[in-house]
Parts: structure tokens; sequence; C-alpha cells
């Protein structure tokens, strides 16, 4: 829902009073700033690049009327062909972000990741819905699809060490030779939405996925869904 604020600022000229409406703030805004994807992009982490990710979000978004904002999938890439590292945290906005059904999810970035005390946001099942307002499957649902991409550490950062936790920065859909270990060769870092699950229960970091495909990214848990933050 759009909340606009009247400016007490009637002007009258030549007997006309005229009123002027502003643009709601950020601060003031609680319609859809948040949403987990309702479906992935079919084709396992392989989402064409974080522009490609960005696309899926804002297409989704608009499919539900919020468009207008700039939206960002919730994803870190690794320092490749010359360019640095990015980081999930400096690509969503500032916040505050509220879910489909109006529940404020963060504040602010520092509080969305704990950087000064932890659990200070509300990522969990009964929250973190899909842009159309309906849960996403988490542990105990049919199937679970708790497992979502995020490429990140805990604090929402690029994965420190050489190891691909992006499956070549969401470009690729390739998995490890068989016999490979599970979280050794290609595959995306995970987070459990429900924060349930594997001994670590962290919104945006829990494991590693099996592999690139989209059968891997089934088989370890999840569909390939993305989290989606309205950056204005």
């Amino acid at each position: 829902m759009t909340h606009l604020r009247i400016v007490a600022a009637a002007t009258i000229a030549a007997g006309v009073l005229t009123f002027a409406l502003a643009a709601p703030s950020a601060q003031n805004d609680t319609s859809l700033g948040y949403f987990i994807t309702s479906v992935g992009s079919g084709n396992g982490a392989n989402l064409g690049g974080l522009a490609g990710a960005d696309k899926h979000c804002q297409t989704l978004a608009a499919g539900v009327g919020q468009g207008s904002k700039t939206w960002r999938a919730y994803l870190s890439a690794k320092a490749a062909a010359g360019q640095p590292a990015v980081n999930a945290r400096d690509r969503i906005g500032a916040g505050p972000w509220y879910s489909a059904k109006g529940v404020l999810i963060a504040n602010n970035v520092a509080d969305l990741h704990g950087d000064v005390q932890r659990d200070r946001n509300q990522v969990n099942k009964n929250t973190a819905l899909s842009e159309k307002g309906a849960p996403v499957n988490g542990v105990g649902d049919m199937p679970n699809q708790h497992d979502i991409i995020t490429g990140s550490d805990s604090l929402g950062r690029s994965v420190a060490g050489p190891e691909d936790s992006t499956c070549s920065n969401y470009t690729s859909n390739m998995d490890p030779p068989a016999g490979t270990a599970r979280g050794m060769g290609p595959g995306v870092m995970l987070g459990h939405h429900d924060r349930i699950g594997g001994g670590n229960t962290s919104w945006n970091s829990a494991h590693k996925s099996a592999g690139c495909s989209q059968q891997a990214l089934v088989n370890t848990g999840g569909a390939g869904l993305l989290y989606c933050f309205a950056a204005n």
C-alpha cells in the first residue's frame, strides 16, 4: 500500500487553494520491500549473473504491483575478470524492509546482519514470504525448499577463499564429478529461511549446495529461490 503525506503548505494563488502531496519516504513506506521468490530461474544457480538475478526479482515484484521500486537479489559475488568482489549487503539499499503482510523484517543493514546485536531481524518461517504473501516450504514440508541462494557469509559478504561458493558468479549449472564430497567443487552458499537444520540455522549462510544444477539444488533441500530486497 502506498502512503502519501499531505504537506501543510497550501498556497493561495488567484484565489485557488492548492496542496502539495509528497512522495512517501522509505521510513514511512510499509509496502512490500522484501520477499523470497515464488519460483527459481529453473536453471539451477545459473541466474544470468547478478543482472539476471536482479531482473528475476524485478519481474516478480512487478507482477504484484511493486515494479516501480528497484529490486536487487541478495547475492554476493567473487572477484573475477578484473572486477572486485561484490557483497550482498551493499546491494540492497538502507532499509527498512517489510514483507508482503506488512511485517518489519529489519530496520537497516546492521540489524539485518546482526552487526551490533545478533537476531535483530525477523527472517523466519512465518515472515519470510513470497512476493505474493505465501509461505515458503521449510523443514517438515514436502518438498523442503528452505535453502535460499545467497553466495554470502553470515555478514552478507563474499565468502573468503578460492572455493567456488557462487557457481561461477551465478553463470553455471555444472555439478562436481560423481563421488565428490558434498561441499567440494562447484556449488553455491545457501541460507535457511526457516532457521532450521544442519546445525547452522543462519538465514543467509547455512551451508553450500551439492552442485549448481537444478537437481543438485533440489537434492540439497531447495528450489533455486532467492531473497529480493527493494533498494530504494
